[in-house]
This record gives C-alpha cells, sequence and structure tokens, in this order.
C-alpha cells in the first residue's frame, strides 16, 4: 500500500490513549504525517485524528488487517473509531431547490479537484437546477414534494443515498424541512447551510428583515442537521460587517458569497474526516 490513511476516534480520557495509537503505528512501520487530539475535560472525552503512511516492511498488506490489528487496541480502550484510506473519498448527495450559489460553487470545487469528496447525484424539489448539474456530469433527480407525498419524496432521497452508497447529505439550500424520522435516519451524516443574523430572522426573506433591522454583521452557519430546526451541531461560521449603506441587493449578494465559502469549507472537512462529534457540538480538527 503506497497511499495515505486516516484514524479518527473517541473515548473516555486516560493515560495511555496517545502513547497506544502512536506505538501501533510505530510498530508497524507507519509514518505520522499529521497527529491532533483533543481532551474535552468538562465531559472526560478525548478525541484524536492522526494521518500516516506506510514506511517499512512491518507495515500490514492491505486496510482490512491493519483494521483487524487495531481492533485489539480499539478495545482495549472501548474506542469508537475509524481507519479509511486516503485514496477512496466519501461519496455525497446533495439537495437543492431553486437557488444555485451553493451548488454551483461545491459542483466547481469538486470538478476543478479543491473537494476530497465524490459527488453522486444532485435531488431538487424543483427542476431549475437540472442543466447546471447534468453540464458538470453529475445525475439530477427531481423529486418533487407537497404536504400529501412529503413521507415517500423523502423516502425516495433516503432510498437514493443508499443507492449511491453516500456518506452525507449536504443540504445546499434545499428550502425543506426535514421530518423528524429523516434527520434521526441521518444523524450525523447530514449537513445543512443556513444565514445566521443577530436577531434571527426566521423565514421568508431574511436578508430584507436583516435590512430593515440595520444589522450591523451578517453570516452564515454550517451544521450537523437534528430534529430541531437549525439548532444541530455546529461545523463552521463566518461574518461580514455591514452598514448603513449597503443595499438589500447587496446584503443577498454578501449573504450568498458567505453561504457558499462556509458550506464548502464543512464538506471538505468532512471530506478529510475533520469533523468529530461530541454531543451537540463538534470537535474540527483544521
Amino acid at each position: 500500500m503506497s497511499n495515505n490513511f486516516i484514524l479518527t476516534l473517541t473515548a473516555q480520557d486516560r493515560v495511555g490513549l496517545v502513547g497506544a495509537v502512536t506505538g501501533f503505528l510505530a510498530d508497524r512501520d507507519g509514518f505520522i504525517l499529521d497527529s491532533q487530539q483533543y481532551a474535552d475535560l468538562d465531559q472526560g472525552r478525548f478525541f484524536m485524528r492522526v494521518e500516516f503512511k506506510e514506511s517499512g516492511n512491518r507495515f500490514p498488506q492491505n486496510i482490512e488487517e491493519l483494521k483487524q490489528a487495531f481492533g485489539d487496541v480499539a478495545d482495549r480502550f472501548s474506542m469508537t473509531w475509524k481507519l479509511v484510506s486516503c485514496v477512496e473519498k466519501p461519496n455525497i448527495v446533495i439537495a437543492v431547490s431553486k437557488g444555485s450559489h451553493c451548488l454551483n460553487d461545491l459542483l466547481h470545487r469538486w470538478k476543478t479537484g479543491g473537494l476530497p469528496v465524490n459527488i453522486a447525484a444532485v435531488v431538487s424539489n424543483h427542476d431549475k437546477l437540472q442543466d447546471l448539474t447534468e453540464w458538470h456530469g453529475v445525475p439530477f433527480h427531481h423529486l418533487p414534494v407537497s404536504g400529501d407525498n412529503r413521507r415517500d419524496q423523502e423516502q425516495a432521497i433516503l432510498d437514493l443515498i443508499e443507492e449511491q452508497s453516500a456518506d452525507y447529505l449536504i443540504l445546499a439550500r434545499y428550502m425543506q424541512i426535514l421530518s423528524t424520522d429523516m434527520s434521526a435516519a441521518l444523524s450525523g451524516r447530514c449537513i445543512n447551510i443556513h444565514h445566521s443574523f443577530l436577531p434571527g430572522f426566521k423565514g421568508a426573506k431574511p436578508y430584507h428583515r436583516a435590512h430593515e433591522r440595520g444589522v450591523k454583521i451578517i453570516g452564515a452557519t454550517a451544521h450537523f442537521v437534528n430534529a430541531d430546526l437549525d439548532e444541530g451541531p455546529i461545523i463552521e461560521q463566518a461574518v461580514e460587517r455591514v452598514d448603513h449603506r449597503v443595499s438589500v441587493e447587496e446584503f443577498i449578494r454578501i449573504g450568498r458569497d458567505i453561504e457558499a465559502q462556509v458550506l464548502a469549507r464543512a464538506v471538505k472537512w468532512a471530506g478529510e474526516h475533520r469533523i468529530l462529534l461530541n454531543g451537540n457540538k463538534t470537535i474540527v480538527f483544521r
């Protein structure tokens, strides 16, 4: 094996965790390229991400052998862990409605090699973005939704995710609220982007209402989806200052730029296995 590998893990914090991991790799000629760890003293939890490569004859012949060997270490420390090859990029499905800015940004970054993921499909409750999607060579699935077919439409999305062996569903301005059942089915696997203002300005035309209130900061938040609307674990945020001279149209332009950038960072970090859940928070090894 000549590629790199990433090991991520979490466990109850205790002495010897780092030594066990690094010792395991050293005993098998694993050369560590990057290692980050964090101890949450309040929760007593330990988190770690290690990227490494083969550097000698003692290195296992395949990743399954490597996983089996590490299983003994993981069992000893009761770890929740994942070991992947960097050659195998995570599959994602993107859900959109009519807004194109986040989808266009993700497709461009992916097409130019800027995202370490495979975009397996795009699904939408409208057909407006079909041409844009297919121009990038990605299959487009039009699944209209109404009050009468919401359950069936969500099941169709879940079926598509399973069919594509997708690791994540990315909501790139998908303007539908996921049901409690769907949110639970995709726990830790669904990333959303939304504007974040003070106040929150939930509902229609948030940028217009923010302009009316004279806000001084606008921004965006990428987060995991859970059953509580826009309350899931936060992955990334960004803001930009504005003032009284900025028009509604400029508010929207700035907001869309921030949304695209923040979502792209979240997807990139997910693709690089940098995000670990810690209750209602995330650990992001940037």
